[in-house]
């Protein structure tokens, strides 16, 4: 008995039975991960890189090495969360007319909220701040960001966050409640496992790490610009940077009081987000989405500045409007902080209150297409060289403007009761996040690429 509860005491509800050896596919996808794991360990001891590695690389202050690292784990965690979309698109080929699939139902669950959080904390953050990490200083005329080492520990975290995700397969088992971890599904008493645990220590970390590297972006954007380069002289990627990143430092406490709330209620056993004793799983869905929305846009105007770049150089134009896109930048971040009431329509707040937040969703499409018109301006009669990253920008175009056009639609409050949750909605959400986002991180990446090998 006194076993049993020193165990527990270490690790909580993290028992031998969390471990999932009667899985097949999870023992053998283990397997391979860890033969693989120690290859590379095995590599990187015999060619003595580990003090290299260490040295120049582990605790680097320098703001673009750490850009790059950003990078690479954002490429690493890609694979993993295309992975997880792969083998959930498979399962859903096989498992109709009786088939079960290849995939056990509480596996399934697993990959649906391991594929979405790690594609969104994981992949699309970590790529955005290596970017932003690396191009906006030198835009900027400074040597670093305003706090170097702030910025090592920042990156740090967001990786501590993603090995707890890839060990939650294989020690434990990851969260099976949904993306964003809904309660009262999460709650210990329909949750009683370690997965949510897994899920809400996970994003608790790497959300730290990424509120504590927006106030540095913050800093070094509004302290450390070169003189004379005033508010109205920044290139518009550095706009667009510091305007995500003020987004970051507004709404990434709200997320992370959220999830401690949460975790209280596992751990301690209050009733924040309860069906009983008072509690209101709405306040969590609340909490969660002044995160959620904002968050889309935290991801997609640092990919509006690599658009704007990108277009300027490869039409061989000055970009038509700048003054108005910096305006349309200011108007989407303060718009997106008040429309995150639309992810839930149907919860039944009423006419008045969907009406607010259905019109607000609607005018933000304004200042988002006047920036599509700007760029399409700036083609208009411009000599324009489709490379690589030109490619990126014309596939954006047309990807998320369809995205775009189907997220009007879902902000009629009376389509979006028959919409929600729907397939619709799902291509909605894609459309612009990886026709938006990725296409746009792709873009800055092949387009700023010979500056990292000319750097070091």
């Amino acid at each position: 008995m006194q076993e049993t509860s020193t165990i527990s005491a270490v690790f909580g509800r993290l028992s031998l039975d969390a471990v999932p050896i009667h899985v097949p596919i999870l023992v053998g996808t283990f397997a391979g991960v860890a033969a693989l794991g120690l290859i590379v360990v095995a590599a990187l001891t015999y060619f003595r890189l580990w003090g290299y590695l260490w040295k120049e690389w582990f605790t680097s202050v320098d703001h673009k090495k750490i850009g790059i690292m950003y990078l690479v784990l954002g490429i690493i965690m890609l694979l993993r969360g295309f992975a997880d979309a792969i083998m959930m698109r498979a399962q859903q080929a096989i498992a109709f007319n009786g088939s079960e699939g290849f995939l056990p139902p509480e596996h399934y669950d697993q990959l649906f909220t391991a594929h979405g959080a790690i594609m969104i904390f994981f992949v699309a953050i970590p790529l955005v701040v290596g970017i932003v990490n690396f191009v906006m200083p030198m835009q900027i005329g400074a040597r670093d960001v305003a706090f170097p080492y702030l910025n090592n520990l920042s990156f740090w975290l967001t990786v501590a966050g993603a090995i707890l995700v890839m060990m939650s397969l294989f020690i434990g088992e990851f969260a099976r409640t949904g993306w964003l971890s809904y309660a009262p599904l999460a709650e210990k008493a329909f949750s009683p496992d370690s997965g949510v645990d897994y899920y809400l220590w996970s994003l608790e970390i790497a959300g730290i790490g990424t509120t504590l590297s927006g106030v540095n972006m913050i800093a070094t954007i509004i302290k450390m610009r070169a003189p004379g380069m005033t508010l109205m002289k920044m290139p518009v990627f550095v706009w667009t940077a510091l305007c995500s990143n003020i987004l970051v430092v507004a709404i990434f406490p709200a997320l992370t009081v959220a999830f401690f709330l949460l975790i209280l209620d596992r751990y301690l056993g209050t009733a924040f987000f309860t069906n009983d004793n008072g509690g209101s799983p709405m306040l969590y869905w609340n909490m969660v989405w002044m995160w959620g929305h904002p968050e889309v846009y935290v991801l997609i105007l640092p990919a509006f500045g690599i658009y704007s770049d990108i277009t300027s150089t490869f039409t061989g134009k000055r970009l038509f409007g700048y003054a108005s896109m910096v305006y349309a930048t200011a108007v989407i971040t303060v718009l997106s902080y008040i429309v995150w009431l639309h992810h839930f329509f149907t919860m039944g707040s009423g006419a008045s209150v969907n009406a607010f937040f259905g019109i607000a969703t609607m005018v933000i499409a304004i200042p988002t297409g006047a920036k599509v018109f700007n760029w399409l301006f700036t083609m208009y009669r411009g000599e324009i060289r489709f490379e690589l990253p030109m490619m990126w920008v014309v596939a954006f175009m047309l990807t998320f403007v369809v995205g775009g056009m189907t997220g009007v639609l879902m902000a009629i409050p009376a389509a979006d009761f028959v919409l929600h949750n729907s397939l619709f909605l799902v291509a909605h959400f894609h459309n612009v996040i990886i026709g938006g986002v990725v296409f746009g991180l792709f873009a800055g990446m092949t387009y700023w690429f010979p500056k990292p090998s000319a750097s070091r």
